[in-house]
């Protein structure tokens, strides 16, 4: 992974931690989960706070997500708001975050002046062994506490303040008075900085878990539908009457289900044209033929005569794997009629010419789908589903990943929000 961690492909955008007291919270907040302090003089973090220099020193990369369910976090400053979740079991935890930010944002910046907020984001489970589980999760509690026990304090100052003024005698007490004055100290006016966060139930909607292999459940108004593998433990036995079930590897079906709960954009010519999607998957569709003839060939050449020549030279091999030539007709047909049948295309092949709506609420989920059901363009999926992404490029010849560590650094990374308006039509998004 070091091409990836020094191009900022893997733990990029993280927030260094380098300040003695911040570090200091944080062990406190290690101590309070039950972990040992880190002996690190400085580290990054991403929103949630994790570490992944922490979490090689604590030989455990999750930490702060120990049963993959119920996820821990660390904030020592509002600024984590901005940055990505670089590890995680579900998808919707950036979400969750920047909601419990938004809504919490006073107390949080107040707190974090002289304390770190630590905690964990509760599910109505502890540990998930059946789709039934992850079905379970509606909503999610935050229960937050504070390292310096800042939260603690405040909350003592207001039950001491409300004696103050509820019991006629209580100003005469000297040892109340001056618990008050030490917790003011400490805390400031509770009158006037909001140090307790006063929403801390937020809704669990669609996502993807990567429990089961990964699993995604969508949300509709009368219907939630689930895609997995069909071993999954309770598929089509959880919640039968309310739960659709699809497997992962029914094409047809997923297809059907993206289509007619209006998540995708079918092929039309008013989009296709200017996005360069179709160019784009036919590119990799090549380059990833080429690598399946030779993985050791030397692809830093690969540029756009080298695949030109390619295609030339495996003219057969380009003809029988056939998605290169079926999207070059793909093209063609758009630029003629404006528009593809979709229903004479081969399901699987579908979701080459497809793409999630950019004004639906699940278009980060839909498009995490797509990319999955087209694993050749590691350009899409390291995008939209970087567990995957990181997966497939562990599997990857050297002179592979080379190429693929600079081909995202020279495209995707000179311009994230154009390059995923241009391909995808979705500007800017926390989940990036």
């Amino acid at each position: 992974m070091n091409r990836l961690l020094e191009a900022e492909l893997i733990y990029g955008r993280l927030l260094a931690v380098t300040e003695p007291h911040l570090i200091a919270r944080y062990n406190k907040a290690l101590a309070g989960f039950g972990l040992r302090p880190t002996a690190l003089s400085e580290f990054d973090i991403d929103m949630t706070g994790f570490s992944p220099q922490v979490a090689a020193e604590l030989g455990d990369k999750d930490y702060l997500d120990p049963n993959r369910v119920n996820r821990r976090f660390i904030i020592l400053t509002p600024e984590q708001e901005s940055l990505p979740v670089v590890h995680t079991s579900f998808s919707n935890t950036a979400g969750l975050m920047h909601e419990f930010f938004t809504a919490n944002a006073r107390a949080i910046n107040a707190v974090t002046i002289k304390d770190a907020l630590y905690g964990e984001i509760e599910d109505s489970v502890a540990t998930v062994e059946s789709l039934e589980d992850l079905l379970s999760i509606n909503a999610v509690q935050f229960k937050v506490l504070s390292a310096e026990d800042l939260l603690g304090k405040a909350a003592e100052l207001r039950r001491l303040s409300d004696r103050l003024q509820s019991e006629p005698d209580a100003w005469r007490d000297d040892a109340l008075l001056n618990r008050m004055v030490e917790l003011a100290t400490l805390t400031g006016d509770i009158r006037q900085n909001v140090l307790v966060p006063d929403k801390l139930v937020f809704r669990h909607d669609a996502f993807w878990a990567n429990h089961f292999g990964g699993t995604y459940v969508f949300v509709d108004d009368k219907i939630t539908t689930v895609i997995c593998d069909p071993s999954a433990p309770g598929f089509r036995r959880s919640r039968p009457w309310q739960v659709s079930y699809i497997s992962i590897k029914d094409p047809a079906q997923i297809f059907d289900f993206l289509t007619k709960t209006g998540r995708v954009e079918l092929p039309r010519a008013s989009w296709v044209e200017g996005s360069g999607l179709y160019a784009h998957r036919a590119e990799m569709a090549v380059v990833a033929l080429a690598y399946a003839s030779d993985p050791t060939m030397d692809f830093s050449k690969v540029e756009p005569v080298w695949l030109q020549t390619f295609i030339h030279r495996n003219a057969d091999r380009v003809a029988g794997e056939g998605t290169y030539p079926f999207l070059q007709e793909m093209i063609r047909a758009i630029g003629v009629s404006g528009s593809i049948r979709i229903e004479e295309v081969e399901p699987a092949r579908r979701f080459l010419l497809i793409r999630a709506r950019p004004d639906h609420r699940d278009q980060w989920l839909t498009n995490r789908l797509i990319a999955q059901m087209t694993p050749m363009d590691f350009v899409s999926r390291f995008i939209f589903d970087k567990q995957g992404f990181y997966e497939a490029y562990e599997g990857f010849s050297d002179g592979f990943r080379e190429y693929v560590a600079s081909r995202l650094s020279r495209t995707y990374l000179q311009d994230k929000a154009g390059f995923r308006k241009r391909l995808y039509g979705i500007g800017e998004d926390d989940n990036a």
